[in-house]
């Protein structure tokens, strides 16, 4: 078998660097090594090493060849596999389950993106994540972590951020100037379609509940088709909706609390790193 020479991670690291930065001063900055350390370090991965040209120099701009670009995709690999296998082994305790309570309203808009950054630094945790309304989570004493959706004034545990309640229709509909307005909501549990209601009987519009669901895909589905209306959060309101306002006569409606619980008689090492997680993926 042929031996082939090894890249340390270091110079790896310097290589991603150059390549996000664009160059090899602020490539320094952010490893902390001189201009003229990094220069030495690329000169010998591209001379000695890999014997293949990966920079292409444009005065103080910096771009990747075509080799460097694959060497980058292999890079941003080998790193990441460096970081996992450190925090496995660095921190053996962090093997085991977190049980996830959350409506279904935040699992497709922010649940992906923190599992995901979770998931790269602790792989061998296993998270199971069940879908109620935050009614039904409430009463729940098997969970591990709980995110709810409160009311002004009935705030409990850690505040993950605040949201105003919107009115949205499918671009290009107009079902919100229909008679009596057609609305797609939760189920009857759901405060936010009792904060609705409760706004349009305080304004006399009249309305129906004409499609009725316990997830947000669904309600969405049928609001895009331009079936309905319906009252959200306003991060939950996809693109191709359009909010509405005051100047097309609906109420406004007021703001929300979105939080975080802990079950304080199960306290882990696991849950708070979660916990953490949650808290930064849930920053506006």
């Amino acid at each position: 078998m042929s031996q082939f020479p090894s890249i340390d991670t270091d110079v790896l690291r310097t290589f991603v660097a150059i390549a996000d930065e664009g160059g090899f001063t602020r490539a320094g900055e952010r490893v902390n090594r001189t201009q003229s350390a990094v220069s030495m370090q690329m000169k010998r991965l591209e001379e000695e090493v890999l014997q293949r040209q990966l920079f292409q120099r444009d005065g103080r701009q910096v771009k990747l060849t075509a080799e460097g670009q694959v060497l980058l995709g292999y890079a941003r690999r080998i790193l990441k596999l460096h970081s996992e296998v450190f925090n496995t082994l660095r921190e053996p305790h962090m093997v085991g389950l977190v049980r996830i309570g959350t409506p279904d309203d935040y699992v497709m808009r922010f649940l992906p993106g923190i599992l995901s950054r979770f998931a790269q630094s602790y792989p061998l945790i296993q998270i199971e994540v069940h879908c109620e309304s935050s009614k039904q989570l409430l009463q729940r004493q098997d969970l591990d972590l709980t995110i709810v959706t409160r009311e002004p004034g009935n705030e409990i545990g850690q505040l993950l951020r605040k949201e105003r309640f919107v009115w949205a229709v499918a671009q290009g509909f107009r079902s919100h100037e229909q008679t009596p307005l057609p609305l797609a909501m939760f189920n009857s549990d759901c405060f936010c379609r009792q904060w609705a209601c409760n706004a349009l009987d305080t304004t006399g519009l009249d309305y129906r509940i004409a499609y009725n669901s316990s997830s947000l895909s669904a309600i969405m589905a049928v609001v895009s088709a331009g079936l309905a209306i319906t009252a959200q959060l306003e991060s939950l309101i996809t693109p191709d909706l359009r909010i509405l306002g005051a100047n097309e006569g609906l109420p406004e409606l007021p703001e929300a609390s979105i939080m975080l619980l802990r079950n304080l008689n199960h306290p882990s090492p696991i849950t708070e790193c979660l916990a953490e997680h949650i808290v930064e993926g849930f920053k506006p």
